[in-house]
């Protein structure tokens, strides 16, 4: 009777290991699995706020620099010269007449490049106001020698305590949309916990190295308290130090979903490795859904996003076309279970040319919020269908050929 007990117990477990062995690992693991690997820190304890809209994005942001006592971070693409970035320094001046301390970043490139740049007469004055304001590379003749690379990061640090990042520069246009195009659409997010000194460190390596000013110390990287329960890494893509990493993210997440992928991103000509990774997600049976913008702020860029999902569908993604002006948000998530948000770009020079900075969320709860998020960006979108792409003018069909030929500068 005992030889039958444990003839029967070793056979449960042995069918017990190979159910398990047969069960895949959930994304979330091999994620965090692969960010150990790569030595980036995996932080428990944070709470995620995500923003739709520019508006609620400033008047939360805004709200917390009312409330700075100590240090005020900013690294953008760019302050647009409008309304809402006079507000902003104006509030940023009447910091410093209190004793915080206040620096900030923008890309000269990424500043000359809008319609409204920062003057060097208005730079000047906000310096006057004991802003620490500058210019990331200036650009000077030749000029064609600081087209690459650029910091494309959107982070704002402020105690060392709250941190904002995201899609979202400074512009009147994320609350106001655009004539011709309509409604701007982005995400942005507020993190609290012990992450943010991620976040901060990344500021600090790109101040120290346009100022030479090293910033450390408990003033700077205060010890933040659990302020809830998402996991979160930050991803910090440095041109020649950490090169691959957000594109390795991408990819670590495709190729770990088991059931879904949803993506949103406004440039999409994705380099090799993604479009690869995507490819064997719709093979292996994943659905794959792309929301991309029918209208586009940058000339070809939405034919030649057109073009490549236009091919993915046609492999079995499900493409959708939003309708309800321009989507700028960079999100994707996997299995409904973790995402990704923030400033990188599907194309190749996010992926291999800038700097940039994208946050994973490893948190049913917040994914949950963008997964509806999702659903209702759905509503105001079509969905590309076979023979879509051949009912579009022949121009735009050149254009999106020939932004697909040039993904590896695009």
């Amino acid at each position: 009777m005992k030889k039958m007990f444990f003839l029967c117990l070793t056979l449960m477990l042995v069918a017990s290991e190979a159910m398990y062995a047969r069960s895949p690992m959930a994304v979330d693991s091999i994620i965090a699995q692969r960010m150990h690997e790569r030595n980036i820190p995996v932080i428990d304890g944070n709470s995620v706020k995500f923003f739709t809209n520019g508006h609620d994005k400033f008047v939360d942001l805004f709200e917390v620099i009312r409330s700075a006592k100590s240090s005020i971070h900013l690294e953008y693409f760019n302050f647009r010269n409008d309304s809402i970035a006079g507000l902003l320094f104006e509030l940023l001046g009447q910091k410093v007449k209190e004793g915080v301390e206040v620096r900030a970043i923008y890309d000269d490139f990424g500043n000359l490049s809008n319609n409204s740049p920062i003057t060097n007469a208005m730079h000047d004055s906000i310096r006057m106001e004991g802003i620490r304001l500058i210019k990331f590379d200036p650009v000077r003749f030749p000029w064609v020698n600081h087209i690459i690379p650029r910091d494309h990061r959107k982070i704002v640090v402020v105690d060392g305590k709250i941190a904002y990042s995201g899609g979202m520069n400074v512009a009147d246009y994320y609350i106001t949309g655009i004539k011709g195009i309509g409604d701007w659409n982005d995400l942005h997010m507020r993190i609290e916990g012990p992450a943010v000194e991620e976040l901060q460190k990344v500021f600090c390596n790109m101040w120290a190295k346009v100022t030479g000013e090293c910033l450390v110390g408990p003033k700077y990287f205060p010890r933040n308290k659990v302020a809830g329960d998402a996991r979160l890494s930050v991803i910090d893509r440095s041109p020649g130090k950490t090169s691959d990493a957000i594109r390795d993210l991408y990819v670590t997440m495709i190729d770990g979903a088991h059931f879904s992928i949803k993506i949103i991103n406004p440039y999409f000509v994705p380099t090799h490795r993604v479009r690869s990774a995507l490819k064997r997600a719709v093979n292996r049976g994943v659905k794959v859904e792309i929301l991309l913008s029918e209208k586009g702020d940058i000339p070809m860029t939405p034919q030649a996003s057109h073009y490549v999902g236009n091919n993915l569908m046609k492999r079995g993604a499900e493409v959708y076309l939003f309708c309800g002006g321009f989507h700028h948000t960079k999100m994707m998530i996997v299995d409904d279970v973790c995402c990704t948000v923030g400033s990188a770009n599907l194309d190749a020079r996010s992926l291999r040319c800038d700097y940039e900075i994208n946050t994973l969320i490893l948190d049913k709860d917040a994914t949950h919020d963008l997964v509806d998020h999702f659903e209702l960006q759905k509503k105001s979108s079509y969905r590309m269908y076979r023979g879509w792409y051949n009912e579009q003018k022949l121009k735009n069909r050149f254009f999106g050929w020939l932004g697909n030929l040039l993904t590896p500068v695009l």
